[in-house]
């Protein structure tokens, strides 16, 4: 299997899994940015408007994967280029301890 193809498995793992906002999680939208405060380590961390439509996507989708539908749908963009931003994205806030990965079966 290519490199290619196993990063390709990964995600799509990843976008049938269900993203969650832990409880020590906070976050607020505004024009420009959305601040996310994780309570228990006092951190705060910004993302764009971008960031802030993905982070509202993801709360209001079953999956991953439905997020980056509705968006691609959105804004009118090719699925796959946003599967991939969608991914890339969750696994940055997951590192982060801002969000929960949850795989299919709610594990």
């Amino acid at each position: 299997m290519s490199s290619r193809t196993d990063d390709r498995a990964v995600e799509r793992s990843l976008l049938d899994a269900t993203a969650v906002v832990p409880k020590h999680v906070v976050y607020r939208d505004f024009v420009n940015e959305t601040v996310i405060l994780n309570l228990e380590t006092g951190r705060y961390h910004g993302v764009n408007h971008t960031g802030g439509e993905i982070l509202a996507a993801l709360e209001r989708s079953e999956t991953i994967g439905a997020a980056a539908e509705r968006l691609a749908a959105e804004h009118d963009q090719p699925l796959e280029d946003v599967e991939r931003h969608v991914s890339a994205f969750c696994t940055d806030l997951a590192d982060r301890g801002l969000i929960e990965l949850r795989d299919g079966d709610g594990g």
